[in-house]
């Protein structure tokens, strides 16, 4: 490191690996200070030094000349720049006359992924939520993962009490629609799953592989299983099934803490290995052979990821892996499925444990489609029916933050016709001016995430291995830019009648002190004092530190947790292995493990009555690549560079039926919506399945994505059903849709 080169310790915050960086900068030939390098941080007590791509790109994103850094306001059609002043009374003018006339379900909020890897959106959010007053709140979480947090409630009494493999301590790992050789890991924060799998299976384990393309994780894998795509609880079921009837229930130390065991033996009846063999694509003696593989491994568990979220049986499928752990003694044992123990911001982690209120879904439902309400928030394919749909209730204003769902939500040409002629007004906080920002009214940028603190409050929920970090800006934001904490709180305050003009520190004070009445009482203002060397989203991550398990306790505990401790420790505080926290993790009301939850019998009934439908000749899938875990990543040279990615994957044979070359154009429809896409040969993809991934389709007018639309690719979600979702989650079905495809002449 030369002279002029200073070292900062960085959390990524650009996929759920949260990897540790070591980022060096020095002055440039403007004086200026500038990224010269990303590496791993070794001294990372939880990365070790690991690094993928997207962390050294970085960089790229910092100095990225299409990202925003100032706001614009939509004049006459086209896009100025603007001052913040100026930003805020525009929407001052414009956002609360609309909600007077039409009430607070007149504004709908879509909030994307980039948001929970961002300290200050994540804990802002809510504030705004309820600032608004609005139900009419969507998410990314149902294109993605709520199937597996709507099981996960059902079962364990909340959202986030999420089981996640205990990989370094397991000897047989079974993983169905995960890959976490390019995610390194998914509602499980795993990075360099490659070293702990080499690990592993040094060791003596065991990993196994089912999924309808031999990915980059089956590559490494021991075994790897084709499935149909969407049947993924017709083999669960039968191996569940196949536990019962070979007499391999081992509940363990379990026994005492799970209920209703009776009743699922009776509704995976009809599920025996010989009868669903079919219908999943894999023959009745391997579905005997995993079960059995399963029940006498020491340790070892399943994991299903966004493969066995994004189908019409999601939150079935979901549900079904847990019930595998539980049925063979795996859960909440070492080796096993464990419940991590986050240091801050768990609701599992505070008051006491073993019982609680559990999860309640349908509290009320959408306008049009009567979808039911989860987990406060309904299904993102419902945005623009409730935007596009005249009569009471109808959505005149959307604010979005961190969300691009023109291009990641089922039919986004739909929602783009609506919002362009049935939105009346639209705020985007977005650093870029992507496929749906494009379309707003006013843009509000964010700042440059090495601008930022960091601390993950949300993937230490879901992590390999308990621990705690915090990672300080890089660099110094300009002065005039906010950070989106206070960008947020500005919008709450116009929402609340304030102003724009609001003072928001004040403001965050005062939600600050109601938040810690409500919990303190009358020790609330010692508690405030206590903290009152931070402020915003830093404030917050004391408070929950301070009260979390592993806490000082607001001095009653003088080993415990502090933020200045956690900030002390570059490379961040090591908390130790994953430990069995069942019955204290339970917040059902029961205090049991909620075996055969009603709503997932009733379905269950559902897929039964399906065991009989006809396969379709081709279906077709998504997938994701290490570069690109977000469609704007798409913009950043060095994970744009390469080969081309957005690719149809068709096996020989199928292309051999259909009349399709390599590297020639196909065309995939379903029914009236099509899309061209370039064929790429491989026989990684089981016949009957084509393979697209998700995130492409940068060539709409408007947008400001310069290098994305280099290669702009295609958009899978552009021929998908935005009407097709799981009953019980409202997840979107994003794979085994049925297609048809043809050459492009």
């Amino acid at each position: 490191m030369s002279d002029q080169e200073t070292s900062h310790y960085r959390i990524c915050p650009l996929c759920e690996a949260c990897c540790g960086l070591e980022i060096r900068t020095a002055p440039g030939a403007d004086g200026k200070r500038r990224v010269t390098s990303i590496r791993g941080a070794e001294h990372d007590v939880f990365s070790h030094g690991f690094l993928c791509p997207k962390g050294v790109a970085l960089k790229d994103l910092h100095e990225d000349p299409d990202r925003l850094r100032t706001p614009l306001i939509k004049r006459d059609g086209r896009f100025v720049e603007a001052t913040w002043d100026e930003a805020f009374a525009e929407i001052e003018r414009r956002l609360p006359p609309l909600m007077q006339q039409h009430g607070r379900d007149s504004v709908a909020l879509m909030l994307g992924n980039p948001s929970v890897h961002k300290m200050g959106l994540l804990l802002y959010t809510a504030r705004l939520i309820k600032a608004l007053g609005t139900h009419n709140v969507f998410s990314a979480s149902t294109l993605d993962q709520m199937p597996k947090q709507l099981s996960s409630g059902l079962m364990f009494g909340h959202w986030l009490t999420i089981a996640v493999p205990d990989i370094e301590r397991s000897d047989f790992l079974l993983m169905l629609g995960a890959n976490p050789m390019a995610s390194n890991g998914s509602l499980w924060t795993v990075p360099d799953f490659r070293g702990k799998a080499k690990a592993m299976r040094a060791r003596g384990g065991r990993i196994v592989v089912v999924d309808p393309r031999r990915s980059e994780t089956a590559e490494v894998a021991d075994e790897h299983l084709f499935v149909r795509p969407g049947a993924d609880v017709f083999l669960l079921a039968g191996m569940v099934h196949a536990l019962f009837d070979e007499g391999f229930v081992r509940l363990g130390q379990l026994e005492q803490h799970v209920s209703c065991i009776e009743e699922l033996r009776a509704a995976v009846a009809p599920f025996a290995a010989e009868q669903v063999a079919e219908r999943c694509g894999i023959d009745a003696a391997t579905i005997r052979r995993l079960a059995r593989e399963l029940a006498a491994a020491e340790r070892g568990c399943v994991y299903g990821r966004i493969g066995t979220c994004t189908q019409e049986y999601g939150t079935l499928a979901s549900w079904l892996v847990d019930v595998l752990n539980v049925l063979t003694g795996h859960l909440d044992a070492e080796g096993g499925a464990m419940f991590p123990k986050s240091a801050a911001f768990s609701r599992n982690t505070g008051g006491p444990g073993g019982r609680g209120h559990g999860i309640s879904t349908g509290r009320r439902s959408s306008r049009v489609s009567r979808a039911p309400e989860v987990y406060g928030e309904f299904p993102a394919g419902c945005l623009a029916e409730e935007i596009d749909t005249v009569g009471d209730g109808q959505v005149k204003a959307l604010i979005t933050v961190a969300s691009n769902p023109v291009l990641s939500a089922p039919n986004g040409a739909r929602l783009a016709r609506a919002i362009e002629q049935q939105l009346e007004f639209m705020v985007c906080v977005d650093i870029y001016l992507n496929e749906t920002s494009r379309l707003a009214d006013v843009v509000l940028p964010g700042r440059s995430p090495l601008e930022d603190g960091h601390y993950d409050a949300a993937f230490p929920q879901l992590s390999y291995r308990n621990h705690a970090r915090y990672s300080a800006p890089v660099f110094e934001a300009p002065a005039d830019h906010p950070p989106e904490w206070q960008t947020l709180l500005r919008l709450c305050a116009i929402a609340q009648g304030m102003g724009a003009q609001a003072d928001v520190l004040a403001l965050d004070d005062a939600l600050v002190a109601d938040d810690v009445r409500r919990v303190a009482g009358p020790q609330a203002d010692a508690v405030l004092a206590m903290v009152s060397r931070f402020t915003g989203p830093e404030r917050q991550l004391e408070l929950a530190l301070r009260s979390g398990p592993y806490g000082d306790g607001f001095g009653r505990k003088p080993d415990g947790l502090t933020l200045a401790k956690v900030m002390e420790a570059e490379g961040g505080i090591d908390l130790g292995p994953l430990q069995p926290r069942i019955p204290e993790v339970l917040r059902t009301p029961s205090g049991k493990v909620e075996l055969a939850p009603a709503m997932l019998l009733a379905d269950l009934q559902r897929a039964a009555a399906d065991l009989a439908r006809p396969v379709p000749e081709l279906v077709v899938v998504g997938r994701r690549d290490v570069r690109s875990n977000n469609s704007w990543m798409h913009n950043l040279p060095l994970l744009a560079k390469g080969p081309f990615r957005c690719t149809a994957l068709v096996h020989p044979s199928d292309a051999q039926r259909l009349g399709l070359a390599d590297g020639a154009r196909a065309q995939i429809r379903n029914g009236a919506r099509a899309i061209d896409v370039q064929v790429e040969f491989s026989d990684a993809m089981m016949p009957g399945v084509v393979s697209l991934p998700h995130g492409w389709g940068h060539d709409l007018p408007g947008a400001k994505l310069g290098v994305a639309a280099q290669r702009p690719g295609a958009n899978l979600n552009a021929v998908l059903d935005e009407n097709l979702r799981d009953p019980l989650s409202g997840n979107a079905v994003l794979s085994g849709v049925a297609v048809q495809m043809s050459a492009v002449n």
